[in-house]
């Protein structure tokens, strides 16, 4: 077994840097830390906790260059989108210190007794499981709710990013948060079974793959632990027969190319009609050939490196597979010949059923077109797919689309003419094999709490 967690640069294919993989010892320290540490949490003031959470907040913006650079080194994130996702875990952060008192309200019931009624109390020492594409929102979407209801984190990050993990703890210590708030585990995804079955873990909460779920799923379901999970999406963009063609394919190239493509809710597929589809195709592809790829240090480029070249190279079977069962490439579709992990931005149509295209997530700048014989049948497509987290539907008639995304569409998060995205004042999750629960909004700070009736007779 290795004895260090590897960080590569994805753009160069070079070693950054290496971090020991903590021992056993030091696990259940850390362990007995936080466990001591939501002992004191717990009794603190909204007032306090809305205190750390904001000098938090103002030291992620301090630190927004050296992280956004950290980004980009390990997984190769384009660095203004670096930049970008800094600021949003800082404004929410900023969002829970404001609204979660108001959020764990105590609601009162009329009932027999003489007083009755709901508090919201939190659950412990809560485990989170986090994936490279987004190395500081996925944590902090997390951890803003989970602290501000009382709780304390311990975090297993993706290996690949263990910079960007190790970054994140010392920059909450460096913003005055008490001892054990939030401790980083360097370990393989090996043993996280074992600290999931830890008694002193309450709950687990993972964005990850769908297999990842299921393993977590299976270890918190043995040991009766509650569990959020975020798992993975091929998100399907239904463009109406009356939609701007223009504007649309604005919108799905945005909604493709956002964070080199690699989101599990990136607008993946993208289904129009017969009456559409060649309008589309040029609008679509013309657009994906102008999105400019390459160093992700050079904020001209839209696009970066994938994380790794194993992603990339599996990508790039997902679509020689695709075209060998009949699909059409418009433009991309090779491996460069740099260094990195790079894979050009690429469009495919007449995507059908059966293809990898179709039936899989493709993580990275592929766009999947796909051509339905009428906007019923569109709709028919969308939800033909194993996974549920988000999608989008563009046209004229709001109206429409808006009785389409609320009666229709199977998804945990429909957006009408816009691409798919997280809101901190929105909740966030998917059905299907897109995982259960909710993260942020209202929704996301109640996950991990105690429901607690008290009736008073």
């Amino acid at each position: 077994m290795a004895d260090k967690l590897i960080s590569v640069d994805p753009s160069t294919g070079k070693k950054i840097a290496g971090y020991a993989i903590d021992n056993e010892k030091k696990v259940t320290a850390a362990l007995i830390t936080a466990t001591e540490a939501f002992a004191k949490w717990r009794k603190q003031p909204y007032s306090k906790r809305a205190k750390v959470l904001n000098n938090i907040a103002k030291e992620l913006r301090k630190q927004k260059e050296r992280l956004a650079i950290l980004a980009t080194q390990e997984m190769g994130k384009p660095i203004q989108q670096g930049r970008e996702e800094v600021e949003k875990c800082a404004v929410t952060l900023e969002y829970y210190a404001n609204e979660g008192e108001g959020f764990l309200k105590d609601i009162h019931v009329k009932t027999d007794a003489t007083k009755s009624y709901v508090t919201y109390q939190p659950l412990g020492v809560i485990l989170a499981i986090m994936p490279w594409n987004f190395p500081y929102w996925q944590v902090f979407r997390a951890f803003a709710p989970t602290i501000m209801a009382g709780n304390v984190m311990v975090l297993k990050h993706a290996s690949n990013v263990s910079g960007c993990a190790v970054a994140i703890e010392e920059l909450i210590i460096k913003a005055g948060a008490p001892k054990g708030l939030l401790q980083t585990f360097l370990l393989p995804s090996s043993r996280i079974e074992k600290i999931i079955e830890h008694p002193a873990v309450a709950a687990v909460t993972l964005t990850g793959s769908t297999a990842a779920g299921r393993k977590v799923a299976e270890a918190a379901g043995r040991s009766l632990k509650k569990q959020v999970l975020e798992l993975g999406g091929s998100d399907a963009y239904i463009i109406l027969d009356d939609a701007d063609i223009e504007a649309a394919a604005q919108i799905c190239v945005d909604g493709r190319l956002k964070n080199s493509g690699q989101s599990c809710v990136a607008a993946k597929r993208f289904i129009v009609t017969k009456n559409t589809k060649k309008a589309f195709e040029e609008a679509m592809t013309r657009r994906m050939e102008a999105a400019t790829w390459g160093d992700p240090m050079n904020d001209a480029n839209k696009v970066g490196p994938m994380a790794r070249h194993d992603l990339r190279d599996q990508l790039h079977e997902q679509v020689i597979k695709s075209i060998e069962m009949g699909a059409k490439l418009l433009c991309g579709g090779y491996i460069p010949k740099d260094k990195g992990a790079y894979y050009p931005t690429t469009v495919l149509t007449d995507v059908v059923k059966g293809m990898p295209a179709h039936d899989e997530e493709l993580f990275g700048p592929v766009a999947a077109i796909i051509v339905a014989k009428n906007e019923a049948d569109a709709m028919r497509i969308a939800n033909d797919n194993e996974y549920g987290l988000g999608g989008a539907i563009i046209g004229k008639n709001i109206a429409k689309a808006e009785k389409m995304a609320v009666e229709e569409m199977e998804a945990g998060s429909i957006f009408i003419n816009d691409f798919v995205h997280s809101d901190q004042r929105l909740p966030f999750g998917g059905v299907k094999h897109s995982g259960y629960g909710r993260e942020i909004g209202e929704f996301g700070i109640k996950e991990f709490v105690n429901i607690k009736t008290i009736y008073i007779k």
